[in-house]
């Protein structure tokens, strides 16, 4: 259990120090990814007013998508989608502590190829 505390406390250190430098504005909203075990979720939010714009997330995403990664990036997809359609086109990225592979990397270039700047 000793291993899994002190993940945890590095994964908070690297959070904290992201979010000191990210934030989100009316004109850049913040691209937040939140990943567990077996779903992703992507969240566009107005830090200055604390209101979440767009969500999307792999429980309601592409159906046919079969690996996790392919599922990612029909989030990131759907998320695109959702923030053009509520005139949003430039976000900043906040990766919540992941490491930019993987899933978060498949959710950030699915986002990009429907139009989403950052």
């Amino acid at each position: 259990m000793e291993g899994l505390r002190k993940r945890e406390q590095r994964h908070g250190r690297i959070k904290k120090g992201i979010r000191k430098k990210v934030s989100g504005t009316t004109g850049r909203p913040r691209l937040t990814v939140y990943r567990s075990n077996r779903d992703i979720y992507a969240q566009i939010i107005n830090d200055e007013s604390g209101i979440t714009l767009a969500a999307a997330s792999s429980k309601n995403a592409d159906p046919n998508a079969k690996t996790p990664t392919e599922k990612a990036k029909s989030v990131g997809a759907a998320i695109a989608a959702k923030a053009i359609e509520a005139n949003i086109e430039k976000v900043v990225f906040d990766r919540n502590g992941y490491l930019y592979h993987g899933r978060v990397k498949a959710l950030a270039e699915g986002a990009r190829e429907k139009g989403l700047n950052f």
